[in-house]
């Protein structure tokens, strides 16, 4: 059905153009074939199906190679016949026999050309006298935008829920089965919804545990049954116990050295864990104070000469990008941030990527903003190399440390 379709579409082009050019393209014209359009329709369909049968190219491209004069509605008819959903909200076609407009993806049963007429607004075509579509209803909300208001209900649900909802009650919310429900949801959030309820949790203990009580009535007031379930699935998204983060690290031992390398002061933290913090400026008074708001109730020990072969390694990195860094590192951030600092670590030495292939990257291509605010939280520069990521047009953008060092060490890295 889709080659019918697509070869009326180029049969109606092929007579568009012979009643323009006829007189050039033929030895005789119109008047002189004594036929109609109806007539002249028959005789292209036996010398275009081979190339509709035997060529690998698409409509367009047949049709741009027969027909001089581009047909206006061209566009429309390939989304049409490819029943392309991208072209929904951008037009309509209504078809005569039926009295019906429907959106370019609608899956009823392709029209004869002749009896289809495009409009660009569904006003538009209830004012020529035709009807909306039941199947597809192109009056309604599109697929798409009806699933990111479901997934968004979803996302309330979980937040404001004492307890996280079961997949089947979420699914049953929004209107589909489990399985297709849990696929969209993946789809537009980049995370399951049992690790969207587990990062709202861990968020919501974090912002209690300063002020709670105890660390027991902190866990109970942000969703966790049980204490093991939080040390199962949120001690992770901390990075240290509950009751050390509710001191504002209190008892968590932080090892750090301060220096000078190509870029200015630099200062290297970390914990037993790993590298938690490099951070770079002009002085290294701001830095030691940036590390000390960080970690307020920590115990920050500078001055470890063991420490010093890992402050050496560090500077390293930051001279020559190129070496890497053998070394662990205790990453901090929620779970948007910490899949956002995954890609920035997969991009190779000497290249770049814009911040909307980084949020394509993790499945979220609308939420570039997003990912640019978490570039900025990276407090563990180089080694999470957000210096990579520049705007779409190429140009450096902001970067926490200031453009000049991030212009330096792209040219570093170029250099090899």
């Amino acid at each position: 059905m889709r080659q019918v379709v697509r070869l009326y579409s180029i049969a109606l082009d092929l007579g568009r153009w012979r009643r323009e050019f006829g007189g050039k393209a033929r030895d005789a014209g119109p008047a002189a074939d004594g036929q109609d359009d109806a007539s002249f329709l028959d005789r292209p369909v036996v010398s275009v199906m081979p190339l509709l049968t035997a060529s690998a190219k698409p409509q367009s491209a047949v049709a741009m190679s027969l027909v001089p004069s581009p047909d206006p509605d061209a566009d429309r008819w390939a989304a049409l016949a490819a029943r392309d959903a991208r072209a929904d909200g951008t037009f309509v076609y209504a078809v005569r026999t039926t009295g019906v407009y429907c959106r370019p993806s609608c899956a009823a049963r392709a029209a004869r050309p002749e009896n289809v007429s495009f409009h660009r607004t569904c006003a538009e075509a209830e004012a020529a006298g035709f009807r909306p579509c039941l199947r597809c209803r192109p009056d309604a909300p599109g697929l798409a935008e009806r699933q990111a208001e479901a997934i968004t209900r979803a996302c309330r649900l979980i937040e404001t829920a004492e307890t996280a909802p079961t997949l089947a009650a979420l699914a049953g919310a929004a209107g589909m089965s489990a399985n297709h429900f849990h696929r969209v949801f993946k789809a537009a959030t980049g995370v399951t919804p049992r690790a969207y309820a587990a990062a709202h949790r861990a968020a919501g203990l974090a912002a209690r545990l300063p002020g709670a009580g105890s660390v027991t009535e902190a866990l109970y007031e942000a969703g966790y049954g049980a204490a093991s379930r939080f040390y199962a699935e949120g001690a992770p998204r901390l990075g240290m116990a509950p009751a050390v983060y509710r001191k504002g690290g209190a008892g968590l031992r932080i090892r750090f050295g301060i220096g000078a390398c190509s870029l200015g002061a630099i200062l290297v933290a970390a914990t037993d864990r790993g590298i938690c913090a490099i951070l770079l400026g002009d002085a290294p008074e701001p830095l030691l104070q940036d590390l000390q708001d960080r970690f307020s109730g920590a115990e920050i020990i500078g001055g470890d000469p063991v420490f010093e072969d890992w402050m050496a390694r560090v500077i390293g990195l930051v001279e020559a990008p190129g070496r890497g860094l053998n070394l662990p590192l205790d990453i901090r951030g929620t779970a948007f941030q910490q899949r956002v600092w995954e890609v920035l670590r997969r991009i190779p030495v000497g290249s770049t990527a814009s911040y909307a292939e980084i949020a394509r990257a993790i499945g979220l291509p609308a939420a570039t903003r997003a990912v640019a605010q978490a570039c900025g939280a990276n407090a563990i520069a180089v080694a999470i190399p957000c210096h990579r990521v520049v705007r779409s047009d190429g140009a450096l953008s902001g970067y926490r440390w200031g453009v000049a060092r991030k212009r330096d060490l792209l040219q570093r890295e170029a250099e090899g």
